[in-house]
Formats: C-alpha cells, structure tokens, sequence
C-alpha cells in the first residue's frame, strides 16, 4: 500500500496544507475509493499517515465519529468501518479532479514505458498502458503479467538454462525433465516454473513473493469475477513487473 497512497498523497494540490481533519478525508476516499475497499478501519487511516511519513493523529477514531454525527454527516458506518457519504465523496472527486488523478497515473506507467529499450518488449508494455489508459484494468494487467513471464523465459535461455534444467531434473512433478526453447516453458505451471526459479537461485525470495502475489492477480482478472480492479492495482502491478522483473533480469 505505501506506494499506492503516496502516490495519491502526491496528486493532492498542497497536500502539505492540509489539515489532519482533511487529511482523514482524503484517505477514507484512497481506501474506498481509489483502493476499492467496502471500508476504511480507524487503523488504515493512520497507517495511511504513517506510510506517507506524517505525524499520526492521535485520535483518528474519534474524528470519524464525529463525522458520523456532523450536519452534513460526512461518513456513515459499514462493514465494520467508515466510508464516506454520497455528497463528500463526490465533493472530494471534484476537489482531486478524476482527470488530474488518472493523467497522473497515465504518466507515471509512461515513464516505465520510456526506462525500457525499443524493441517488442517496448511495445508490449506500451499496449498494456494503453489498455489502462481506455479504462480495460484487467486487460492491462494480463498484457504485463504475459511480458514479465515471457521476459523471465528469455532470461533463463540467455542466461540461466543449465541452472534452470538442474532444478527441473529434479523436479518429479513435472511432465519435462529440461527445457532447451522458449515453447517447452509452457509444459510447466506458471506456479510451478516460479518455484522453480527460486530453487535455481534464478530469483530471490523477495521477487517469489511478488510473483506469486501478481500471478494472484492475474488468475483474478483473467475470467469474469465480483473483483474490483481499480487503477491503483494496476500501478502497483505493473511497476512491481518492471521494476522487479524485467529491468532487474537483463537479457
């Protein structure tokens, strides 16, 4: 989440003016809004002031209880938290202005776009991005998670093969013993080639665990579900691959 929330608390215009009060506000919106949650726990809001380094109010429960009770009221109660009422959420939609947010957004995936060279990878990505842009989240997230898997492939056949078919030898529960082209990788479960990466010492354990977290993902977005993908899942998603994957893996 630190990403995702600093990131908004950077679309704020004068952030740094703003009230604790106002501040509140405006993380109950990043939680429910822009994350997609039901709602928001006295405790994610100060984890928010915590992760975008601002002092925590000491009180975080009891101003959202006063806001229950203030005329307009500007939260109601649900699901065992706050959300906002119809008539804040819309007042802070325009205040942050949906399409300052979402031009934001569009540039900071751009930016990835830029730090890879020319070339199909480029223009993959590039894709991917365009997708998010035309509002097709899930769509997006597939394309990248394809690119970081079908990077990882080429890596390993550069630069990894016989570290890679060492740990597939011993591997009994796959139908292939080695791989010698990139086609032979999908004889190999996506769950089982990440294992089998982090037994080659081809990927650390932190990159395990995101791949795992992002392959998730994918398996959500890729068949009608109730799953909310919201733009802020995309970002991460999408910088997590690149930065984590197909910049750190040179081929």
């Amino acid at each position: 989440m630190t990403t995702a929330v600093n990131r908004f608390y950077n679309s704020i215009e004068n952030a740094a003016n703003q009230s604790q009060s106002a501040l509140v506000e405006l993380f109950i919106y990043f939680l429910t809004v822009e994350s997609g949650q039901d709602a928001a726990t006295p405790k994610q809001v100060a984890d928010c002031f915590a992760a975008c380094d601002l002092v925590v109010p000491g009180n975080v429960g009891a101003r959202l209880s006063e806001g229950l009770k203030s005329k307009p009221a500007k939260y109601i109660k649900a699901n065992g938290g706050y959300k906002l009422q119809r008539h804040m959420r819309e007042a802070l939609s325009r205040k942050l202005g949906a399409e300052t947010v979402t031009a934001q957004t569009s540039a900071t995936l751009r930016g990835l776009e830029h730090k890879l060279p020319a070339g199909a990878n480029k223009e993959f990505l590039k894709e991917a991005i365009d997708c998010f842009e035309l509002g097709a989240n899930r769509a997006a997230i597939v394309m990248a998670w394809i690119l970081a898997m079908d990077h990882l492939f080429a890596y390993i056949l550069a630069h990894k093969l016989s570290d890679f078919n060492a740990a597939l030898g011993k591997d009994k529960g796959v139908k292939i013993d080695s791989v010698a082209q990139r086609d032979d990788f999908t004889e190999i479960k996506e769950t089982k080639f990440i294992e089998l990466c982090r037994a080659a010492g081809i990927i650390s354990n932190d990159v395990r665990k995101i791949l795992d977290q992002k392959l998730g993902t994918r398996n959500s977005c890729a068949h009608p579900s109730g799953v909310t993908v919201n733009k802020s899942k995309v970002i991460d998603f999408i910088e997590d691959l690149v930065d984590n994957v197909i910049l750190k893996f040179s081929v």
